[in-house]
């Protein structure tokens, strides 16, 4: 019988896919891209047409030579990169490295890593999709363009080790410009009065909020129009005017894409998007779960859709029938819109639902069973019916005023039953819309011309507060309703605006940085199109219409490039060199007296003399903990390792070599005297324990190591990782 060989990108996807197909079939990685521009050159050739200079990628020499051996060794490759418009620019590479025509039918696609999956796809080669290739590849070129051509202005005018990038530059600008109506918002005073009510003297109090004055809305703007409002209530008579009783329906959320993973995983677990991404890849090449082996969890996890395939719907709808009851199942599928036309791949979800979460949480780590629960509950929650609540309002006449109160009861919880409450139910991001529904209140069973009784007005004061910063879940939520990059793109963005020193995280949220400001303000200035949220988004649309076949790529680079070489021209001549603001500290200079200033670096802030280069001094800077050096009585501070890990060490370093990985607290142990630190145990579970290792408090069952399982797809997440850099390149 014929040798079939199968092409895919990582070791982990091609150890799960060989089990499946058999001794026929021979199943090789290729580690990502195996062909690119190249790193030290511009590689684009824009007077012969924008033709890209592709070479292999160094380091790749071996590996290229062992997939052309299999492949001469073969009677057919197929070339199973993942589903997108990356993989199909690394399967064109890979055809061109393994001498495949293109117009041979080579190339098989999958949406998921199950047996179906994958012995359907062998049935059904095509070939490799150019218009996509073209697609990618315009893409990795306006990259190319933007980042070789006015990275090396910005280092020459600003600073070196700077970058601008079509997508990154604008998402700078989100942050810089939420930031800018911050310092510029100015509060405004307002009132809430609430009346504390009763039916009778014994009954349950209820709140109503002040709503209406003679039938327009009310605004309570200070203290003395407040003052006399609750003159006149404590005067009033309270009669109940109305009673509004209804049933509210809360329709179950769709099953994920891309931005909407990870914007929950960062909201509910606390992931950034690079991370939720990473351990979304490991779900989708397969994992070990035991006596199945490999299996691949989630479907392709870079996707803009929320449709479900019809198989995956009944078999939704039997688990539901059987877990929940008929009440919970609708009477057909649920149909989700998609925000865009592009519906190439289903919603992220489970490949099956016979290995539930709790099923399979011993063979998963524990960020890998967190994020497996996140899609699982998501996609069953999807596949139900609507919760109903019992709303009540009730309006209430004192005088000329109009009070309302509000309540609402779970009826029958519907989707909502689908969630564990180990993640949390919560407001998901597509429902604000029903936030008023998340927190019951009971309200007494009132008829209209009621009178009722007040306990007491509480007037409060208010102000109205500035937009929030970006977290985020909401810049990449921002993002996607912009149109700006693709979802895959915005883990990699993010990153890298925060490595480049443009913004900072500060308590989980963007804080855009004096650089980022200055940055942003010359990109404004002389490439206003480069950080133009509607010219990016427009940018993308044109490379969907190559990707369809409805445009050229050579005219949308020509388009592009023309402007932005007259802008780039003009810029070298008229920008001199920017001097960026200069924090100057308290700390003088050891050598040579001068007070030192705050300097940016590739692992953050740090303090360096101004004498430079006269005088080289720098130090760190170091966050005081409050706590004493047990050593030697020096201030113990908050450090960092040079991967940013954080950790605890004396001041006096390296006269004292102390330090802790546990975060010092400024309570004192009871038994010894001892400093308390936050102590994280390998288990997960964390709690304040006397920092003496040798303090009897340290010995009771509950503060003693206990084993954790092993992460048996370590190695695995380590190669998946490499690939997902490696990825990140072409983005």
């Amino acid at each position: 019988m014929s040798k079939a060989l199968v092409v895919v990108e990582s070791p982990a996807k091609a150890k799960t896919i060989e089990k499946f197909l058999g001794k026929n079939y021979t199943v090789k990685a290729s580690m990502g891209h195996l062909r690119d521009l190249p790193k030290s050159q511009f590689g684009v050739n824009i007077e012969n047409g924008f033709e890209p200079k592709y070479i292999n990628i160094r380091g790749k020499g071996e590996l290229i030579k062992s997939l052309k051996e299999a492949a001469k060794n073969a009677d057919t490759v197929y070339l199973a990169t993942d589903p997108d418009r990356e993989g199909e620019a690394i399967a064109w590479h890979l055809a061109h490295i393994l001498n495949i025509p293109e117009n041979t039918t080579c190339r098989i696609e999958f949406n998921e890593i199950t047996k179906p999956a994958i012995q359907q796809a062998v049935k059904k080669p095509r070939p490799i999709n150019l218009p996509r290739v073209y697609a990618q590849q315009t893409r990795r070129i306006l990259d190319r363009i933007v980042g070789y051509k006015l990275s090396p202005l910005l280092w020459r005018k600003v600073r070196k080790g700077l970058s601008a990038g079509r997508v990154q530059s604008v998402a700078v600008r989100l942050i810089c410009d939420r930031e800018k109506e911050i310092q510029a918002f100015v509060p405004e005073e307002y009132w809430t009065i609430t009346a504390k009510l009763k039916e009778k003297t014994n009954s349950k109090i209820f709140d109503a909020e002040l709503v209406a004055i003679d039938g327009k809305k009310l605004d309570v703007n200070n203290a003395i129009q407040a003052e006399g409002i609750v003159s006149d209530l404590n005067q009033a008579e309270y009669i109940v005017s109305d009673v509004k009783k209804r049933e509210r329906k809360r329709n179950p959320y769709p099953p994920f894409t891309t931005s909407t993973l990870q914007q929950e995983a960062s909201r509910k677990l606390g992931f950034t998007s690079r991370k939720t991404m990473m351990v979304a890849q490991q779900l989708y090449e397969g994992l070990d779960i035991g006596r199945a082996g490999q299996v691949g969890l989630i479907t392709y996890m870079r996707t803009d859709s929320t449709r479900v395939s019809e198989t995956a719907q009944q078999e939704a709808r039997t688990y539901v029938e059987n877990k929940f009851g008929l009440n919970y199942l609708p009477d057909k599928s649920p149909v989700y819109a998609n925000k865009k036309s592009q519906d190439a791949h289903e919603a992220v979800r489970p490949t099956t639902l016979e290995l539930a979460p709790d099923t399979i949480d011993k063979n998963l780590s524990k960020d890998q069973l967190k994020l497996y629960t996140l899609i699982w509950e998501r996609f069953i929650a999807s596949q139900m019916t609507a919760a109903v609540y019992d709303t009540l309002t009730i309006e209430i006449m004192a005088g000329q005023y109009k009070l309302k109160a509000t309540g609402s009861q779970l009826k029958f919880p519907g989707f909502l039953a689908a969630f564990s409450g180990t993640i949390g139910k919560g407001k998901e991001v597509e429902q604000t819309a029903d936030s008023d529904l998340d927190n019951e209140t009971t309200l007494p069973a009132l008829t209209s011309g009621q009178v009722l009784k007040l306990n007491k007005l509480d007037p409060k004061q208010h102000f109205t507060e500035p937009p929030p910063r970006y977290t985020e879940a909401s810049l990449v939520k921002m993002l996607e309703e912009k149109g700006i990059g693709r979802p895959s793109t915005y883990a990699p963005t993010i990153e890298t605006i925060v490595e480049r020193g443009y913004v900072e995280r500060v308590d989980k949220k963007f804080l855009p940085t004096e650089l980022g400001f200055v940055v942003l303000d010359l990109l404004k200035q002389y490439f206003d199109k480069i950080v133009d949220a509607e010219f990016t988004a427009g940018m993308e649309d044109k490379l969907d219409d190559i990707a369809e076949g409805d445009a050229s790529w050579l005219s949308v680079l020509e388009q592009f490039y023309d402007p932005f070489a007259k802008d780039l021209s003009f810029a070298e001549e008229a920008i001199g060199h920017v001097e960026l603001p200069v924090e100057v500290s308290d700390i003088p200079c050891e050598n040579c007296g001068r007070m030192m200033v705050v300097k940016q670096g590739r692992y953050g802030n740090f303090l360096a003399c101004p004498g430079f280069p006269a005088c080289r001094n720098t130090k760190p800077i170091l966050k005081d903990t409050g706590v004493k050096c047990p050593k030697c009585s020096g201030a113990i501070v908050e450090r960092q390792t040079k991967r940013r890990k954080v950790f605890y060490g004396c001041e006096n370093y390296p006269e004292c070599d102390f330090n802790t990985w546990d975060m010092p607290l400024k309570d004192s142990c009871q038994v010894c005297g001892a400093f308390m630190v936050r102590h994280k145990y390998k288990n997960g579970g964390v709690s304040a324990v006397c920092s003496n290792v040798a303090c009897s408090t340290r010995q009771t069952p509950e503060n003693k190591e206990t084993p954790v399982k092993t992460d048996n797809n370590e190695k695995q997440a380590k190669s998946q990782k490499t690939v997902a850099n490696r990825r990140k390149k072409s983005g």
